[in-house]
């Protein structure tokens, strides 16, 4: 092959990248102006306003795809369990019906209760301000999904509505205290997460695969592990998915789900333990295991996400269509079917079309995710919303997410990192004797369980006192296996955009509403 023929394949690919971005741009234009019409069709004093804040509104709608909805799947295919087509069409599906079914009745007119209605001047005033929130908020997820950067887009739309309603209303508008709390989530949901993941993982591992018959191990643990996980995404469903349906006390969804946990537990544990007499006995093996449960997670967490955070892009359009009705606006804005319709299936095709982006860097840029830590990861997901709710605590699901990678990522680095360090000691303390000898110990060593690993390790500290590694040797070794494992320019890029989320979406906010102001109102 010549260099001609590598130009030629070169061109090929490139036209071919070109062809695929020219089709994705042809079906979001027709997606808008199906939006434009279907919003032309219903009642309106202002028609060509309220298309463009539907327009808007689909923006947001598939930004949240592009970039949100990476949380619930990304998992699931950096561990393999499903293919990234199979993943973006049951998250896109789950979304849809979601936000379709379970979007809700009515929705504050004030996202969040930022800012203070009686603060606003009147019904254009406020108008101008969602639509510059809903704008501002659409035009910062944007960004970061560009960057590759998973973000709350719930605290993006938060600081829409801050910039837009400070330079509205004033400073005295802004309601401190939520912001407050929404600063504190920026530190509650990722240490959350990645507790909760972290304990799960280290519960695995001492149950299953750190045992000498893992097959038998995992016909226990696996069906308790299912049980847990259908006790906690029922519950999650109830009081998260289907909210705006009905809503359910802690007390029913707790019963209802342990009814239901109780039912999966029983149908499943015969299934899982004539599978687990089939595989070999390896962790590898036994990662297979939790193919389904994480597909399940993938589909669950997506139609709550859908039911829940439709509402960051529906939510100010919902507001803003009433006030083109002449509804109050202190008043809850009631959600047309067609404004969810549009919530839905914009969330689904920016997932569809500009997911995966953000789908490989949360299931494999961040850490290597198989399938436990996976599950682990999806199970923090649906445990932390449960456990802040019930404290009344401010988190991201976001920010949960990709603390539960994190998390995995770290205890994954400290097992590998203290392991070798273990075997550095080994190697240490046989030197000057028989290689041989040491070889043959280390293999035994990595085939023995975690106690029988400490009593080798006791009875070398024995025989030899200089046994321990310096402090020189043990830093060098965790800095190798740090960056080995866990990619630091990855989590710093995502921890510094969580950080400029809202002021970042309020200063865009602020200015777009002068730029709103200008044109529709004081001209």
């Amino acid at each position: 092959m010549d260099i001609r023929d590598v130009k030629k394949i070169q061109e090929g690919i490139s036209s071919k990248d070109n062809q695929v971005e020219r089709i994705k741009i042809g079906i979001v234009c027709f997606f808008m102006l199906s939006v434009v019409i279907i919003s032309l069709l219903g009642y309106s004093t202002q028609p060509l306003l309220l298309a463009f804040a539907a327009l808007v509104g689909a923006y947001m709608a598939m930004n949240i795809g592009a970039n949100d909805v990476a949380n619930n799947v990304g998992p699931a295919v950096g561990s393999k369990a499903i293919t990234l087509t199979g993943a973006i069409i049951i998250a896109a599906i789950c979304e849809a019906s979601g936000a379709i079914l379970a979007g809700g009745d009515v929705v504050s007119t004030i996202k969040s209760d930022i800012i203070a209605p009686e603060k606003i001047a009147n019904a254009e005033i406020f108008l101008f301000v969602m639509l510059a929130a809903l704008l501002s908020g659409a035009i910062w997820v944007h960004l970061a999904t560009i960057l590759r950067a998973p973000v709350s887009t719930t605290h993006a739309i938060v600081g829409g509505v801050l910039g837009a309603g400070v330079v509205a209303g004033g400073v005295a508008a802004a309601n401190w205290w939520v912001l407050g709390g929404i600063a504190l989530s920026w530190v509650i949901s990722p240490v959350m997460g990645g507790i909760i993941a972290v304990i799960f993982l280290v519960f695995i591992k001492r149950t299953i695969t750190y045992k000498e018959d893992k097959k038998e191990a995992a016909k226990k643990i696996v069906p308790l592990l299912v049980f847990a996980m259908s006790w906690a995404f029922c519950a999650y469903l109830l009081l998260k998915g289907f909210s705006k349906l009905y809503s359910f006390s802690p007390l029913q969804a707790g019963l209802i789900s342990l009814f239901v946990a109780i039912v999966v537990y029983f149908v499943t544990t015969p299934f899982i333990r004539q599978k687990a007499s089939t595989l070999q006995n390896t962790k590898e093996s036994i990662n297979t295991l939790f193919t389904i449960p994480l597909i399940f997670s993938a589909a669950l967490l997506s139609f709550a996400h859908g039911a829940n955070d439709v509402a960051n892009a529906i939510g100010p359009l919902a507001a803003i269509n009433e006030a083109l009705s002449g509804g109050d606006i202190n008043s809850k804005a009631s959600v047309p079917f067609w404004i969810m319709l549009i919530g839905g299936l914009g969330i689904s095709l920016g997932l569809a079309l500009y997911g995966p982006r953000l789908i490989r860097t949360v299931g494999s840029e961040i850490t290597e995710l198989d399938r436990m830590r996976a599950f682990c990861i999806a199970m923090s997901a649906a445990i932390t919303v449960l456990l802040a709710s019930a404290l009344g605590l401010p988190v991201s699901s976001t920010h949960i997410a990709i603390g539960a990678v994190i998390g995995v990522g770290f205890l994954r680095e400290y097992i590998k990192g203290r392991y070798f360090e273990m075997c550095e000691q080994i190697i240490k303390a046989h030197k000057g004797k028989d290689q041989k000898v040491a070889e043959e110990f280390l293999r035994t060593f990595a085939k023995a369980n975690v106690k029988q690993k400490a009593q080798m390790l006791e009875s070398l500290k024995t025989k030899n006192p200089n046994f321990e590694l310096t402090s020189k040797e043990k830093k060098e070794l965790k800095k190798f296996y740090k960056h080995e494992l866990v990619k630091r320019s990855e989590i710093n890029r995502i921890i510094a955009s969580w950080v400029i989320t809202v002021p970042a979406s309020a200063v865009l906010g602020g200015f777009v509403f002068i730029a709103f102001k200008v044109m529709f109102i004081d001209g």
